[in-house]
């Protein structure tokens, strides 16, 4: 069955009906919606979110790259014009995820509303989270993907709320009041996997929304980790961290000192003994979760060197 419609092909496009109708040469309807969403290159449902299945659709397994880049890469041209071009460099099917907590806080700036952070983490009030909203799902999120179909790579710019991609609760209060900051509860890995096979490359800003209406302000290292996590049973992924520094350092003053290879036991004495530290440590333990999920491979490097070869791998 051939479900691809030709957008030259001057037919118009079949809405309506009690099944959405294929504009091909078969009269059988385009398997839209359901349990079995269908794959554009088979006649073969996807699988599952929770599927089992190890392998995608048929063959010996289909990679991806998942790429992550941080704010402080957003914010400068040299290193993002540099990641955007080796991006649009991979081969097949991939996604972007980004920051923009820099930018926010610029804008926000701008408009008299405080920025306000505890133990590097930003606390989202109702006025913030305007803020995060229009800079991470507007400002940011498009930029990316303008310049990404400037590139000639077919780009989606989504939130969590689009297409209902990832949900999460508000974080309860402890010791602090984050506000209107969400921990992931699910990430709908056949969605994606649809867009994917579809020929898009989804472009996720770090917002979700809870399923009751509100949208959430919510780390996109730990967005990253999710969504690799939920595209594992469909595909052989490679999660990548990008930021600006060369790897996960011995000596954060040392670019030279790259811990090459990091497992949990190495993490765990890395930590006691002080080596990693601060913000590296949620973004570990980020990487390790994803590897422990059946994630293939998971690599923190330099913005500018995402092909694979450099920086940390995380076993």
């Amino acid at each position: 069955m051939n479900n691809n419609i030709n957008p030259q092909s001057g037919n118009s496009l079949p809405l309506g009906g009690s099944g959405v109708g294929s504009k091909s040469n078969s009269n059988n309807p385009l398997p839209l919606g359901g349990h079995g969403v269908g794959n554009p290159h088979s006649d073969k449902p996807l699988p599952q979110s929770n599927s089992n299945t190890s392998l995608p659709w048929g063959g010996s397994g289909v990679g991806i790259s998942i790429v992550k880049v941080g704010g402080a890469i957003v914010e400068d041209e040299r290193q993002l014009s540099m990641l955007l071009d080796n991006f649009s460099a991979i081969p097949g099917r991939k996604v972007l995820i980004h920051g923009g907590g820099r930018r926010a806080t610029q804008i926000a700036s701008q408009l008299g509303i405080e920025s306000r952070m505890v133990n590097g983490r930003r606390i989202t009030d109702e006025k913030m989270l305007n803020v995060v909203t229009m800079v991470y799902g507007g400002l940011v999120n498009k930029q990316l993907v303008a310049r990404l179909q400037a590139h000639g790579v077919n780009a989606l710019g989504l939130t969590g709320a689009d297409m209902d991609i990832v949900r999460s609760h508000r974080r309860p209060v402890k010791d602090v009041d984050y506000g209107f900051v969400g921990d992931v509860d699910k990430v709908d890995g056949e969605r994606l996997a649809t867009l994917l096979e579809a020929g898009i490359t989804p472009v996720l800003a770090p917002l979700t929304h809870d399923g009751n209406g509100t949208i959430l302000n919510t780390n996109a290292d730990t967005i990253a980790s999710v969504a690799a996590q939920a595209l594992a049973p469909f595909y052989e992924v490679t999660l990548i961290y990008s930021f600006e520094k060369p790897g996960v350092l011995r000596d954060p003053d040392d670019d030279s000192s790259v811990i090459p290879h990091i497992t949990r036991a190495d993490f765990d004495r890395y930590v006691a003994d002080g080596t990693i530290s601060g913000g590296m440590i949620p973004k570990i333990e980020n990487a390790l979760a994803a590897v422990e999920a059946g994630v293939r491979r998971v690599i923190i490097t330099l913005a500018t060197a995402i092909d694979g070869q450099h920086g940390t791998v995380i076993e």
